[in-house]
C-alpha cells in the first residue's frame, strides 16, 4: 500500500521546480494511501490539496494547514468528518462516496467560518431522512451543499424544524452504528476463515511412505498447469462473490488485486531471457562491426584533408547526454542510450585530434578523424647475432656519415661589419666611370625685321 514520502510529493511537485516548503498545490489521488500523515509538516503554504481515489481511513495531520481553501477527499475510507478546526481558511470540502455514518460529526465544521461548499453525496448520511435541512441549519455559514445553492426561505426552514430533524437524525444515527459494528465483526471473521487455509497450505503435514514418494515427481511436472488453473477459479470466485460496500470490503479487494499484480510480476521475471552482453572485441583483440541501435551511417575518406568523416544518423530530438563517442586508432565506437555502434576503420588515426559535433537541423552526429601521416613498422628480426650487429653498426655508419654531410652543409651567418646589409647607391652603376657629356650651345634668335604691315594686337595671346 501506498504511504505519503518526501519523494512522492517532490515527483508531484515538478510545477514548482521539486521545491515542497512553498508548495500552493498538491496532487496525490490514485495513489493507493491509507493515511494521512507528514503534509502538514513539509507543505505549510498549502493552498489546494487532492487526496482523491485512495483508502484514507480518517482525516488528521492536516490541522496545521492555516491557508489550505479547497481540500478534496472523495472515494476514500472516511467514516467521520473530523480535525479540520485547525483549518482556518477552508472556503470547499469534497468528501463524496465516503463511508460517514455520523452526520452529527457535521457539527466539528462550526469552526470553519469561511466554508462556502460542502459535498457529502454518495455517503451512508446522505439517504437519512432530514439529511439536507439537518446541515444546513447546523452550519450557516454554508452557501452550497451537494453543488445545490441554499436559499434564504430554506435556511429559515430548516432552523424552524430543527429540533425534530435533530431527534431523527441521531435515532438513524444509533441505527446506523448497530449496523456498522455488524459489519465489522462480520468482515473480521471471514478475514481470519480465509488466512486459516493459508496458512495450513503453506505448512503441509509431512507424507510417509514410499508410495507417496513415488508420486512426487508426477505431482511436480503438472504443478504449474494445475497452479494456474486454480488461480483462475480463484479469481472468478473472489469477483462473483457478493460482498458490501464497506472500507473492509475495498481494502481487500485492493489486496486482492495487488497480490494478483505481484504473481504476474513473478511469473514475467521468470520468463523473462536475459540477453548476454554483446561481444564487441574478440579475444585475440580483433574489433567487431556492430550496429545496435540499427542507425544509419556513411564513412567518408576525405583524402584532402587527410582525414575519415563517419556521418551517423542519430535521432533528432535525442539529448546529446544520451551519446557516448570513443575513438581508438583502428576503431570508433558511439554508445547511443545504452546500445553500441561499432566500425572499424578503414586507416589509422589520430583519437587525441579526432571531433565530433552534431548537426542543428537533422541531428547527425559528425565525427572526423585526421589519419596518421607516416606509419612506423619495425624492421625483421634475424635470428644470428652476427647479423643483428652488422645491421646495427651499418645503421650508425650511415647516420654518422648523414650527420657530417648536413654540418659541410651548414652556412653560417655573415657578421663582418663592412659588409652592409643594404645596397650602396653611389656604385649601383659599376664598370667604367661616365664621360661627360658635351652640351650643345642654344642657337642665338636673330630678331627678324618686322613687316611693314604688321600690327600687334594685345589681345591676342603670344604664340608658344
Amino acid at each position: 500500500m501506498g504511504r505519503i514520502t518526501e519523494d512522492l510529493i517532490r515527483r508531484n511537485a515538478e510545477h514548482n521546480e521539486c521545491v515542497i516548503f512553498s508548495l500552493e498545490e498538491l496532487s496525490l489521488h490514485q495513489q493507493e494511501i491509507e493515511r494521512l500523515e507528514h503534509i502538514d509538516k513539509w507543505c505549510r503554504d498549502l493552498k489546494i490539496l487532492y487526496l482523491q481515489n485512495n483508502l484514507i481511513g480518517k482525516i488528521e495531520n492536516v490541522s496545521k494547514l492555516k491557508k489550505l481553501e479547497y481540500l478534496n477527499l472523495a472515494l476514500n475510507n472516511i467514516e467521520k468528518i473530523e480535525n479540520l478546526e485547525g483549518c482556518e481558511g477552508l472556503t470547499k470540502l469534497d468528501l463524496t462516496v465516503n463511508f460517514i455514518g455520523e452526520l452529527s460529526s457535521v457539527e466539528t465544521l462550526r469552526g470553519n467560518v469561511h466554508l462556502r461548499e460542502l459535498f457529502l453525496m454518495g455517503n451512508p448520511c446522505a439517504d437519512f431522512q432530514g439529511y439536507r435541512p439537518f446541515v444546513v441549519a447546523t452550519l450557516r455559514q454554508l452557501k452550497w451543499l451537494d453543488g445545490r445553492e441554499i436559499e434564504r426561505s430554506e435556511r429559515i426552514q430548516a432552523l424552524q424544524d430543527f429540533p425534530e430533524v435533530e431527534r431523527q437524525i441521531r435515532e438513524q444515527e444509533k441505527a446506523y452504528c448497530l449496523r456498522r459494528a455488524q459489519d465489522k465483526s462480520e468482515a473480521e471473521r471471514k478475514l481470519r476463515e480465509e488466512q486459516e487455509p493459508r496458512e495450513n497450505e503453506s505448512h503441509p503435514p509431512p507424507s510417509g511412505g514410499s508410495r507417496d514418494q513415488l508420486q512426487v515427481p508426477e505431482l511436480q511436472e503438472g504443478e504449474p498447469n494445475g497452479k494456474k488453473v486454480d488461480d483462475m477459479e480463484d479469481d472468478l470466485e473472489f469477483w462473483n462473490k457478493p460482498s458490501l460496500f464497506t472500507p473492509e470490503s475495498r481494502l481487500e479487494t485492493l489486496r486482492h488485486m495487488e497480490k494478483q499484480r505481484q504473481d504476474k510480476e513473478k511469473s514475467s521475471e521468470k520468463k523473462k531471457n536475459v540477453k548476454p552482453p554483446r561481444m564487441l572485441i574478440t579475444a585475440d583483440g580483433r574489433a567487431l562491426n556492430v550496429n545496435e541501435p540499427k542507425l544509419d551511417f556513411s564513412l567518408k575518406d576525405d583524402e584532402k584533408r587527410n582525414q575519415i568523416i563517419l556521418d551517423l544518423a542519430v535521432y533528432r530530438y535525442m539529448d546529446t547526454s544520451l551519446i557516448n563517442v570513443d575513438v581508438q586508432p583502428t576503431y570508433v565506437r558511439v554508445t547511443v542510450k545504452g546500445k553500441p555502434f561499432q566500425l572499424v576503420l578503414p586507416a589509422e588515426v589520430k583519437p587525441d585530434s579526432s571531433s565530433a559535433k552534431r548537426s542543428q537541423t537533422t541531428g547527425h552526429l559528425v565525427v572526423c578523424m585526421p589519419k596518421v601521416g607516416e606509419v612506423i613498422t619495425g624492421a625483421p628480426r634475424t635470428s644470428t647475432s652476427t647479423s643483428t650487429s652488422t645491421s646495427t653498426q651499418s645503421t650508425s655508419s650511415r647516420s654518422r656519415e648523414h650527420t657530417g654531410n648536413r654540418s659541410r652543409q651548414t652556412e653560417k651567418l655573415e657578421v663582418d661589419p663592412s659588409k652592409h646589409s643594404f645596397p650602396d647607391v653611389a656604385n649601383i652603376v659599376g664598370g667604367k666611370t661616365p664621360t661627360p657629356r658635351r652640351v650643345r650651345p642654344e642657337p642665338k634668335v636673330v630678331p627678324r625685321e618686322e613687316d611693314p604691315g604688321f600690327e600687334d594686337d594685345p589681345e591676342v595671346p603670344p604664340l608658344i
